[in-house]
């Protein structure tokens, strides 16, 4: 009997052979987790090293400009002057509310102010300034008043169509209970609850007590107001008895539901 051909052990052999399994990975050294994470934090590092340096260290963002909006009476140099801006320094070291802070003490005129980083060079100071409503004249010259009752400045004419405060408080109970700076407060009251047109013709605004203010108008004429209760109320009546009564003297509306009118 014939033995296996050439062709025939080979095939065999092949047969006896195991199948190597397919290369899975990497097929060279590569970056473990840990490297990555090392570069990722120096990363990080750098860009925070020159966020640093643009913000404090270079020349890039400092402060070389001040602006100022708002002002009426005062003028800009003396805002920029009271406020002391750090010029030269790093834009984001500049302390704003200190800023503000000095405005407002050096300059009482200012009522309110924001100071806002304009960048890449610059501070803006945004004044609102105090508006006075009544004047208190002393040695000649005369003590501005606001809204709020504060004294806030001192001047040497009388602004245009502010009125003059006589506070002559009687020596009565309510003087002992209220006294002289509630009977301020009670008289900024009155003159803030004024028609518009009545109050650019009021000259003087006269309070000796709690509950009566008188008010002189252009033209000799005069307004009974009383106290500072119900302004808004008695300042509607008001208008309608001028327009009803435009040659009339004199005007009461203490009791604004009862009020009268006289020529003289």
């Amino acid at each position: 009997m014939a033995g296996p051909t050439t062709a025939q052990r080979g095939e065999a052999e092949r047969a006896d052979t195991p199948a190597r399994p397919p290369h899975i990975g990497p097929q060279g050294p590569g970056l473990t987790g840990r490297t990555r994470l090392v570069l990722a934090a120096l990363g990080l590092v750098m860009i925070s090293a020159a966020t640093v340096w643009v913000l404090y260290g270079s020349s890039w963002l400092r402060l070389e400009r001040v602006s100022t909006t708002g002002t009426e009476v005062l003028t800009r140099s003396e805002v920029e002057a009271a406020a002391a801006a750090p010029v030269g320094s790093p834009l984001i070291s500049v302390d704003t509310g200190a800023i503000a802070d000095r405005l407002r003490q050096k300059l009482p005129r200012i009522d309110s102010v924001d100071v806002v980083r304009s960048w890449p060079h610059g501070v803006s100071l945004k004044v609102t300034e105090r508006k006075p409503v009544l004047l208190v004249e002393k040695g000649g010259k005369f003590i501005e008043v606001d809204a709020k009752g504060v004294r806030f400045a001192t001047v040497d004419r009388a602004p245009a169509h502010v009125p003059l405060l006589e506070l002559k408080p009687d020596r009565s109970a309510s003087l002992r209970r209220f006294g002289g700076d509630r009977l301020l407060r009670e008289a900024v009251r009155v003159a803030g609850d004024l028609p518009g047109k009545v109050a650019g013709e009021t000259e003087v605004v006269r309070v000796t007590s709690y509950d009566s203010a008188v008010l002189e108008l252009t033209g000799g004429r005069t307004v009974m107001w009383g106290s500072s209760e119900q302004g808004p109320v008695k300042a509607r009546v008001l208008t309608a008895l001028m327009k009803a009564s435009p040659k009339a003297g004199h005007f009461d509306v203490s009791a604004p539901t009862a009020p009268a009118v006289s020529k003289s």
